[in-house]
């Protein structure tokens, strides 16, 4: 890790010129509370994201320099930034907690990136807050390099994801179950409202304050919707522009071969970004029900039940609604009318959510042209898939590469896809072979070249993923011996999931892990 530095400056001149905002407090501290970091005893640098910091429009002298540490780390809070641990509330695993609330993070100022657009600037593990309970508002160093290292391979992938802007090792130790080294993280988001944050407002506040909450969200995030006139139109706005937001976020984790984990409603952000990266993981071997999380001993957020549960998240959400949907008189009859405006909200989801499956899955499969006719064939393939044990990420780049052999559903190599079921069994390939012909079969009728369905199929099926034994590995590297050298070189091989490696080492990458390399379970980072 990087040298700390040997002495520190007010950052007040530095900032000169360069604005923030902090627009969540029109609201009141009803939603917050202030709060200072506390101070760690030696800062080091791990990782700062200059791309990143160019585009919010980052003064140089508060980058990875000896100020800027000082700032990420928590050791000083320059005049720009106003401290705040935010207010929420949330189901978790389906049994509802009041008032959970920021205990290990820091809101320390809103800016604007080059294009005008609002972010969140936020500190993850920089102590104690209002709402840390007994907790040490401290994270390990385990985590912050996971959330570094996914979110910035989300971005990549093209997911919709808070990002990365800086880690800090802290010089300290932290207790879980052992003694571990301590880290700071610095995220930035659209925003850190989440289901959960109206779930407060309404359980704490009740409608008069859900109403600022939806004001703000819609004028921050859909400022299209501050248009309409009538409310109860304007307030079932927001619902269905959320919900068709988390429809595309979750199909887009399906289509990577995703699992969040633990998609909590205070976990579950407003404008439809990948958020809290605890106990995330990727699909090796594709199994419909894969559970990661340690916690999640019952499926609830395994990778098939995503759409679902982003749907029961949802209905949450429109339960803090009604009653702006209900409007001013607030009957029985407009209850029951609020209701079934929602309702069909929720429906509408569902039946978004799986046309965006379908569509995606077609286009991963290089169909052009998808129907629901199709449906066979894609579950047909994902059956096999889970059958046989096979890799999720691999089989979908390698059926890519099928088009390189063939033109037409009967002339060709033997396919490249072949050697991943072979590895499997005979009967697994003869399986898959009877499967290949019926889809080459499919794709006659495509209106596109070959080619041209190869590099379209290539364009949403990545080649590399963030392995969990990777990122493990890199994890222990660091506790162990400090060593950034294995997470440096994710991280810059991550930023290009789209292109087949071609280095030793990189080629490694696009393997899943050998036998005793598995990632079985995956752990919260508090």
């Amino acid at each position: 890790m990087h040298k700390q530095p040997t002495h520190r400056q007010d950052s007040t001149a530095v900032t000169e010129g360069w604005e923030t905002e902090h627009s969540l407090r029109a609201l009141g501290d009803f939603f917050y509370r202030d709060a200072e970091p506390t101070a760690v005893r030696n800062p080091q640098w791990i990782a700062f994201n200059q791309s990143l910091a160019e585009q919010l429009n980052i003064p140089e002298k508060i980058r990875d320099t000896d100020e800027g540490l000082f700032i990420w780390a928590g050791n000083h809070t320059p005049d720009w930034a106003k401290p705040a641990a935010l207010a929420y509330s949330g189901h978790q695993f389906a049994h509802l907690n009041p008032q959970l609330g920021d205990g290990r993070a820091l809101l320390l100022a809103e800016v604007r990136s080059a294009d005008g657009k609002l972010f969140d600037l936020q500190l993850k593990g920089a102590g104690r807050t209002p709402f840390s309970r007994g907790g040490d508002g401290r994270s390990a160093i385990g985590p912050v390099m996971r959330e570094y290292l996914l979110s910035e391979s989300m971005q990549a992938l093209g997911v919709p994801t808070t990002r990365a802007l800086a880690a800090v090792a802290s010089g300290e130790m932290v207790f879980r179950e052992d003694a571990v080294p301590g880290a700071i993280f610095t995220r930035v988001a659209s925003s850190h409202i989440r289901v959960g944050s109206f779930q407060f407002a309404l359980l704490h506040g009740g409608e008069d304050k859900v109403k600022a909450l939806a004001d703000y969200t819609i004028a921050r995030h859909f400022s299209h919707l501050a248009k309409i006139d009538d409310s109860k139109t304007r307030y079932l706005g927001l619902l269905t522009q959320v919900a068709e937001r988390q429809a595309e976020l979750v199909n887009q984790w399906l289509r990577i071969g995703f699992i969040h984990g633990v998609m909590n409603t205070d976990n579950t952000s407003i404008c439809g970004e990948t958020i809290d990266y605890g106990p995330a993981a990727f699909l090796d071997s594709y199994n419909p029900n894969k559970v990661f999380s340690s916690i999640d001993r019952r499926g609830r957020y395994a990778f098939n039940q995503q759409i679902e549960i982003a749907k029961w998240n949802l209905a949450r959400f429109a339960e803090t609604l009604l009653p702006l949907i209900t409007g001013d008189t607030a009957g029985e009859t407009d209850k029951a009318e609020a209701i079934e405006l929602a309702t069909r909200v929720l429906d509408d989801y569902s039946e978004y959510a799986n046309e965006l499956w379908l569509t995606t899955m077609g286009a991963k499969l290089g169909i052009q042209h998808v129907t629901k006719a199709d449906l066979a064939l894609i579950n047909q393939f994902l059956a096999l898939l889970h059958q046989y044990n096979i890799d999720y990420t691999q089989a979908f780049w390698q059926l890519a590469n099928e088009l390189n052999c063939t033109q037409s559903a009967n002339s060709g190599p033997e396919s490249p896809t072949s050697s991943l079921f072979l590895n499997a069994s005979a009967a697994a390939n003869s399986d898959f072979q009877l499967w290949r012909q019926s889809w080459l079969e499919r794709l006659i009728s495509n209106d596109t070249s070959a080619e041209q369905m190869q590099t379209n199929m290539q364009q949403v099926n990545p080649a590399i993923i963030p392995r969990n034994h990777r990122i493990a590995e890199a994890i222990l590297a660091v506790e162990e011996n400090g060593d950034l050298t294995q997470f440096n070189a994710l991280l810059n091989a991550w930023q290009h999931p789209y292109e087949m490696p071609r280095s030793e080492s990189e080629l490694a990458l696009y393997q899943g892990p050998a036998k005793g390399e598995e990632v079985t379970r995956t752990f919260c980072g508090t």
